[in-house]
């Protein structure tokens, strides 16, 4: 204990010896670097320091940093000792666009008070290709070995790592498959943010990965060993071609937090660094995911339809018209609707026949997709402009829709009604309807501004009559006062019902009864046990509650009973009302069929609430 207190001593002394020397804060970095290349920037301090605030290193990349690293020396020369620190902050850069950057001064407290450096220069300058890969390879392979020295050993690529799992590496052309890219480790690291998706030739693509979502996160062992595994992204892929197909990897930058080795000295006081070593930081590691081929089958060609052209999945397809009895020169909108899972996007326009007589335009497509995490799902609406010029019976033939459906493995053929077109004689304006944008997808009517000659009797006035004092113009002026007053009137009505809060929760127990039911059935239909139980529990409890003016914290089967009572309820619907809270609170716990037992606690509370609301009425 003496010499654990005596080293304390000596430790302060020496403390007290490296504060009286002047704080030094400097920046180590080279005043040329090559475009591409890696390089360190270090800035040293020679005390205990804090809070170190860096510059932005505007035009540089920050590959890793800050790396923080300390030694200490001691020295005792004719019984007089000299104790010095020294605390680095490393952070490895690569240049980028060539030119002159100016850094700003970096800035770190010591014992309160703020010490920054000086400003630097660094000019980047073009490199040659095999100069700028040598230099390059060379800062790679300081700055693994640099941080390997730091971080007591190298990443390894079973630590962090990438993989790319396809949900169906053998699909027909046309048809969606997942990729989830699932990222691994068993270090605390997190992947970067990434901004680009790389093409993958052969494929129509859609990312369905939710922005701003957190990623699913869970556990997997793989050889024994515990991972987190991070799903960081999925895309849908549709083939547009047979044969192989590969799906490039995906590369992503992560930052992995690892632990520092301490520097040691040769002194006996090697415990001294322990109290300003970091002892973890972070390192920038890029990832590349596995490649996947895939081997895309080609679609059937026996028994192919004319009119398919490409559509893979699961579809329905409908049919509206908005009239079949109309005039010549009145607009008919005619819309087909495809919805359903697959290629759905890529679905061309319908194959239409109009009758001669009809005035066509091409359709407004519209387009309602879903992304999810199992694939590409929506809805894609067709809309026709037909306009008949003549009198007379038209038909519109069938339309069809063929697309190649996946569980059945065969072509499916959808087809609309006839429709059958009655058109009577128009009104003469030949000219009444025309075209406003370039794909004519609106209509207006012009020929407005010449009207026809009027041969209807006009209504003439009287000279001298006005309506201004008129018996109509009092009662139009009397009116505002009355609705007025009628207002106030309610108002006062309904703020004298809401101060009486009592009488507010009576009218409002059944509302609220009801309500609570409702949410009850949605986790009936969800099979959520616990909270399909305390909806119900509350519902039964909460109407009594608000009914009768009666605070929870008082309510027990012999409240109910005595409140249900006073109110000359039946003995049935009072014993029947009691027998539906045990069997709420019994069931909750009971085993059996779970599903039979909330459907019939349901019943039985939906039904004594309304029975009970009958009685009191």
């Amino acid at each position: 204990m003496k010499r654990f207190l005596f080293y304390l001593l000596f430790v302060i002394t020496c403390f007290s010896k490296v504060y009286a020397e002047d704080v030094k804060f400097y920046v180590s970095a080279p005043s040329s670097v090559g475009s591409g290349q890696q390089f360190a920037v270090t800035f040293t301090v020679n005390a205990a320091a804090s809070n170190l605030k860096a510059p932005s290193f505007k035009g540089f990349s920050v590959l890793s940093g800050p790396n923080q690293s300390s030694s200490s020396s001691m020295q005792i020369i004719n019984g007089r000792m000299s104790q010095s620190v020294s605390f680095a902050f490393t952070y490895y850069l690569q240049a980028g666009n060539e030119g002159s950057y100016t850094i700003s001064p970096a800035k770190i407290t010591v014992e309160g008070k703020t010490y920054e450096t000086e400003s630097f220069t660094i000019k980047v300058v073009k490199t040659s290709a095999n100069a700028g890969n040598q230099q390059q390879q060379q800062q790679q392979q300081q700055s693994r070995q640099q941080q390997g020295n730091q971080a007591g050993g190298t990443i390894s690529d079973k630590d962090v790592f990438i993989r790319a799992n396809v949900s169906n590496a053998s699909p027909y052309q046309g048809e969606q498959i997942i990729v989830t890219y699932k990222f691994y480790t068993c270090l605390n690291a997190s992947p970067y943010p990434y901004d680009k998706l790389a093409s993958n030739k052969g494929f129509w693509s859609e990312d369905i990965t939710k922005q701003g979502e957190r990623f699913v996160q869970y556990k997997e062992f793989i050889n024994g060993k515990q991972y987190i595994v991070a799903e960081i992204r999925k895309v849908a892929l549709f083939p547009q071609e047979s044969g192989k197909l590969t799906i490039k990897p995906f590369e992503i930058d992560a930052i992995v937090q690892v632990q520092a080795q301490k520097r040691r000295t040769n002194t006996n006081f090697d415990f001294f660094d322990d109290f300003f070593s970091s002892p973890v930081q972070n390192v920038r590691k890029t990832l590349k995911s596995n490649e996947i081929v895939i081997n895309v089958k080609a679609l059937p060609t026996a028994n192919k339809p004319e009119d398919f052209t490409g559509a893979v999945g699961n579809f329905t397809f409908r049919s509206d018209i908005d009239k079949t009895e109309l005039k010549a020169n009145d607009a008919v909108n005619l819309k087909f609707t495809i919805s359903g899972r697959g290629n759905i996007k890529l679905i061309d326009k319908l194959n239409i026949v109009f009758p001669t007589d009809f005035e066509t335009y091409d359709p407004k497509i519209n387009d309602n997709i879903n992304t999810s995490e199992n694939g590409v799902s929506g809805t894609k609406t067709f809309d026709y402009l037909i306009i008949p010029r003549n009198q007379g019976v038209y038909t519109i033939k069938p339309v069809t829709f063929t697309y190649f459906d996946l569980n059945k493995g065969k072509y499916i053929t959808l087809s609309s009604p006839e429709y059958t077109l009655k058109v009577a004689k128009g009104d003469g304006k030949q000219n009444n309807v025309a075209m406003t944008s370039v794909n004519q997808e609106e209509i207006k009517y012009i020929g407005s501004d010449i009207e026809h000659i009027k041969t209807k009797p006009m209504s003439l006035n009287k000279t001298g009559e006005h309506f201004f004092l008129s018996d109509l113009f009092f009662i139009i002026s009397v009116i505002p006062f009355l609705l007025f007053v009628t207002a106030l009137i309610f108002r006062r009505k309904h703020i004298k019902l809401r101060s009486n809060i009592a009488l507010l929760k009576n009218r409002k127990a059944t509302k609220v009864a009801n309500k609570r039911l409702k949410k009850a059935k949605n986790y009936l239909v969800s099979k959520e046990k616990d909270k399909f139980y305390i909806e119900i529990s509350q519902a039964l409890w909460g109407y009594i509650s608000d009914k009768f003016s009666i605070p929870m914290s008082d309510l027990s089967m012999d409240s109910v009973k005595e409140a249900l009572g006073r109110q000359n309820v039946s003995d049935e619907i009072i014993s029947n009302f009691i027998k539906t809270l045990n069997n709420c609170e019994f069931a909750r716990f009971a085993p059996g069929d779970e599903s039979l037992t909330m459907d019939k606690i349901y019943k039985e509370a939906s039904d004594i609430i309304s029975k009970t609301e009958n009685e009191l009425k």
